[in-house]
């Protein structure tokens, strides 16, 4: 899979990634369906940032769902 090829397949693939490392319990925010290919950069950069933590503090966590909410189409 290459991430920096921007579908949906990918953007699905991050979110379902960055759910299961932020360890949230209410997974709305990452349905995919709620994501937009012209936000794929914004996504990315998240993903690739989230990642790359060993452990994120729950302040941070908040951050990045409130900054995910942000790039919702349907937010």
């Amino acid at each position: 899979m290459d991430l920096n090829e921007k579908s949906a397949e990918n953007v699905s693939y991050m979110l379902d990634q960055m759910a299961k490392k932020l360890e949230v319990a209410n997974q709305i925010v990452f349905d995919p369906k709620g994501y937009d290919l012209s936000k794929y950069d914004e996504i990315k950069f998240m993903y690739d940032f989230i990642m790359k933590q060993n452990t994120l503090s729950a302040a941070e966590t908040t951050a990045f769902i409130d900054e995910l909410r942000s790039v919702r189409v349907d937010s």
